[in-house]
């Protein structure tokens, strides 16, 4: 393994950069080796989590890939590995029909206004016209498609390709360079179509192109290039190449394309948004002996071991594929920090700050919330500080507190993401954890009057204890909590005693009758008598608690369930699948609209029982091919009543046992 390079490259370039995304079985891995051997015979590589990183040589200039797994939630966290892409390649099935499973990394790749490249892959085994394809994916982007290749068939298979700006034609060879041959006649009129159709996208964005096109002027293929790359760089366009990443087929052809068209290092500076940044952080990982480890693309020149980077020095400096250190990172260049416990994952740095990333780097709200508890009690501590790091490496996992039990509540992306954590807790620290799925927070309330009268009195030697108190006990408004009111008159009870009672009533709604903390009570301390030795504020307090219990369970007990409003951002297509979907899980369709800034995207709106967001998860995985995402916050409590709130008392009072 060796060190990578810290020295500008050849001909002025810096280290270029791009992301491969794309739906499960898409052939992502095969496109970037693919690519990545076209001329490096030892190209670098190294796997962290659900991204890989792989650099390599192409045609004097050093490059780097990065391919992230394709599961669904990992498309929620696309716009991470995006934060050191120059320009992202789109990697797609030859499918029309699955062209929605690129929807959510069509969505990533607009928000982070990143170039984008389409290819199209295993077109050994098309199952739909090329044209078709392309449409299909249209309707998922603001910007326009464009088809840079039309396909040779013979004998129902597809042998080549045609470019149709250099309007040269390529047979492809196994495992080859394609080889050039002279255009069949029988594609030459589909060849003038497609051509036709692609210089009309393109004079959208170029007036001088559009003139030429209007006097019927043939237009130069060298400035026809320089037009595609500027309109690529602008994300006016986005070029949708073809081939068989297996087979080494339409390869070079892509790379030549990411060579010439992807802007550098400077235009992403731009759109981190960040004043004197020197690095992003992408990606991070806590790894046995190392400590937290995180992936930097260097911005500016600066980035050396022992500089001051985040508001510290930076610690050591490894390349990507191998343990060798490096004195620093060139500008472009990608490397990984270790001893440098001030960097992190999703963190643009100057030399005195670590701003965060722009919204698009972030990833989708978690989707997913699970109860972490160490298999070993003795793990507590250990657990807490393991996920305080893990936290600070993966800013897509969210850690909250469970209020019933104290222990940590885990917000992650998704099924897939969990194991990696859990994985991590196991093998990097040490720590063994089972998780469980959240109770919502049922509550209860009342739903009658009650007057109630409680004397507490005892002896036992000495001063005793004595307090008598009358309370009237009612149903508040929904939302108002807990209201504490007296009327007591002529001294009966003591105006130093009565905040002993309204504490002793809070005690009271900790726990009613049906097993869960109340809310949503009036209590209003009518009368009382006091006895001058032995009254006292605990025993006041305990008659106030005592009062209160006896009364609440016989005002009617009511439990109460959370309502949560749901915003589901689904692809068009599946929005009439969310109204029996919501409907299933007992929630209330509020509607859906079409979704602003997303092409092809509704939200649709929804009131859904807290109990039921796990199953909306895994119903919206099935629903939607993993496709949509949800987020959910707290809207009202309702009543439940019958059989459930039966049920959930039940379960309520065996959990206690």
């Amino acid at each position: 393994m060796r060190a990578i390079s810290c020295s500008v490259l050849s001909g002025g370039t810096f280290m270029r950069c791009f992301t491969v995304l794309g739906p499960s079985q898409s052939g992502k891995t095969e496109l970037v080796h693919a690519l990545a051997a076209l001329e490096d015979a030892h190209p670098r590589s190294e796997a962290a989590g659900h991204i890989g990183l792989t650099q390599f040589a192409f045609m004097g200039e050093d490059w780097t890939a990065i391919d992230v797994a394709g599961g669904p939630e990992f498309a929620r966290m696309g716009g991470a590995a995006l934060l050191a892409a120059d320009a992202a390649v789109l990697c797609v099935s030859p499918d029309p029909d699955e062209a929605v499973l690129a929807a959510p990394w069509l969505r990533a790749v607009e928000a982070a206004n990143v170039p984008c490249f389409i290819f199209i892959n295993r077109m050994d085994a098309p199952k739909g016209r090329v044209r078709d394809i392309v449409s299909a994916l249209q309707a998922y982007t603001g910007h326009t498609v464009v088809l840079r290749q039309i396909p040779i068939r013979e004998g129902g298979q597809i042998i080549g390709a045609i470019d149709l700006i250099s309007e040269r034609a390529w047979r492809y060879r196994e495992g080859q360079p394609s080889q050039l041959v002279e255009m069949p006649k029988s594609e030459t009129e589909r060849e003038h179509e497609a051509r036709a159709e692609l210089l009309e996208h393109m004079s959208d964005y170029d007036d001088a192109l559009l003139e030429e096109l209007i006097e019927d002027h043939e237009p130069a293929t060298g400035a026809l290039f320089e037009i595609a790359r500027r309109e690529t760089q602008h994300r006016d366009v986005i070029p949708a190449f073809m081939g068989s990443a297996s087979h080494r087929n339409g390869i070079l052809r892509l790379m030549k394309a990411l060579r010439h068209e992807a802007p550098n290092v400077d235009v992403l500076t731009e759109r981190l948004g960040v004043s004197g940044a020197l690095a992003v952080g992408f990606h991070a990982q806590n790894r046995k002996h190392l400590g937290k480890c995180v992936m930097l693309r260097a911005l500016g020149d600066g980035v050396a071991q022992g500089a001051q980077l985040g508001g510290a020095g930076l610690g050591g400096l490894a390349g990507i594929g191998g343990k060798a250190g490096l004195d620093g990172l060139s500008k472009g260049e990608i490397g990984i920090s270790v001893k440098s416990d001030q960097l992190g994952a999703g963190r643009v740095f100057t030399a005195s700050a670590a701003e965060r990333v722009p919204d698009w780097g972030r990833g989708c709200p978690p989707a997913l919330a699970r109860i972490a508890v160490p298999l070993r009690e003795r793990d507590d501590v250990r657990l807490s500080t393991a996920l305080g790091r893990l936290t600070e490496a993966d800013p897509m996992i969210v850690l909250g507190q469970d209020q019933a039990s104290g222990h940590a509540v885990l917000k992650l992306q998704g099924v897939m993401h969990e194991r990696q954590v859990l994985a991590a807790l196991a093998e990097d620290f040490g720590v063994e954890v089972t998780t469980e799925v959240p109770a919502p927070r049922y509550l209860e309330t009342i739903s009658a009057r009650v007057d109630e009268q409680y004397r507490h009195r005892k002896q036992s030697g000495g001063a005793g204890q004595f307090a008598d108190v009358a309370v009237t006990v009612a149903p508040a408004a929904r939302g108002d909590g807990f209201r504490f009111s007296e009327v007591v008159k002529g001294g009966a009870v003591p105006r130093n005693y009565i905040p002993a009672v309204e504490e002793g009533a809070r005690e009271a709604l900790d726990k009613g009758p049906l097993g869960f903390p109340v809310t949503d009570v009036a209590v209003t301390l009518t009368d009382g008598k006091h006895h001058a030795v032995d009254s006292n504020d605990f025993a006041f307090r305990t008659a106030g608690r005592m009062a209160l219990r006896e009364a609440l369970a016989k005002a009617g007990p009511i439990l109460l369930q959370p309502i949560e409003r749901v915003d589901i951002h689904v692809p068009s297509v599946y929005s009439g699948a969310m109204v029996s979907l919501i409907s299933s899980l007992k929630g209330q369709v509020l509607g859906f609209d079409r979704d602003p800034d997303f092409r092809g995207w509704d939200i649709f709106r929804a009131l859904l029982p807290a109990s039921a967001e796990e199953d909306l998860a895994m119903a919206l995985g099935s629903a939607t091919q993993g496709t949509a995402w949800h987020e959910m916050s707290f809207d009202h409590y309702e009543e439940i009543y019958g059989k459930e709130a039966e049920r959930i008392s039940r379960e309520r009072a065996s959990a206690e046992t």
